[in-house]
C-alpha cells in the first residue's frame, strides 16, 4: 500500500455488524460531492466547498487511492475514513522521524449520532493493526468538536499534546494496538 506500508490495497470489503467498509466507485460521486459541500460536515475542517466547483473537480470515481474506506450501509455510501501518513511539517508527532499513519473520517450529518464512525473506525484500526502490526495511528481534532473528543476516548486514543493550527486548539492523540496477553 502506497505510503502506508506493504499491505496489499485494496483490501477485501471489510463487514462489521451494520456496515461495509470497500473502496470507493462510481456510485459513491454523489456523496463525496455532499460531503464536502456540506456546512455542518465543513464546521471543522475549513468550511465547505462550492458545490459547482466540486461537480467540477470529482472525478468519476473519486477517492480511489490507498488508505480510502468508503463506509457504506445498506449500499449507500454515509461517510469516508481515510489512513495517511502525517507530514513532517506539521505538529503533532510521536516518533522522532514523523510520517505516522493519520486516522481521519467525514460522515454526512444523516449517519451522526448512531454509531457509525465508532464502529467504522474501529474496523480500519482493526484492519491496521493486522496490515502493519505494531504500528501506531495518530488523530488529530480540534478540541472544540466535541463529539470528536468523545470518539477518540472510546477508540482509545490517548492524547500527546494540544497545539494551536488552523487557528484553533487542536487535540493530538495516539492509538496503539494492544498485544494479545498470553
Amino acid at each position: 500500500m502506497t505510503g502506508l506500508g506493504t499491505a496489499p490495497w485494496p483490501p477485501a470489503p471489510t463487514r462489521t455488524e451494520r456496515l461495509v467498509l470497500r473502496e470507493s466507485e462510481a456510485r459513491d460521486r454523489a456523496a463525496f460531492i455532499a460531503l464536502f459541500a456540506s456546512p455542518e460536515v465543513g464546521t471543522y475542517i475549513g468550511g465547505p466547498r462550492p458545490r459547482d466547483e466540486l461537480e467540477r473537480a470529482v472525478p468519476e470515481v473519486p477517492g480511489r487511492r490507498p488508505g480510502l474506506f468508503v463506509i457504506d450501509l445498506d449500499g449507500t455510501m454515509i461517510g469516508m475514513i481515510t489512513l495517511d501518513r502525517r507530514g513532517a511539517e506539521r505538529p503533532g508527532h510521536v516518533r522522532p522521524d514523523a510520517g505516522e499513519a493519520e486516522l481521519g473520517y467525514l460522515f454526512l450529518p444523516e449517519a451522526w449520532g448512531c454509531g457509525y464512525a465508532a464502529e467504522a473506525c474501529a474496523a480500519v484500526l482493526g484492519w491496521f493493526a493486522d496490515a502493519l502490526p505494531g504500528e501506531p495511528v495518530v488523530l488529530c481534532t480540534r478540541t472544540a468538536n466535541t463529539r470528536a473528543m468523545r470518539l477518540v476516548a472510546k477508540l482509545g486514543f490517548t492524547e500527546v499534546e494540544r497545539f494551536e493550527e488552523y487557528g484553533a486548539e487542536q487535540w493530538f492523540g495516539m492509538w496503539s494496538p494492544v498485544a494479545p496477553s498470553g
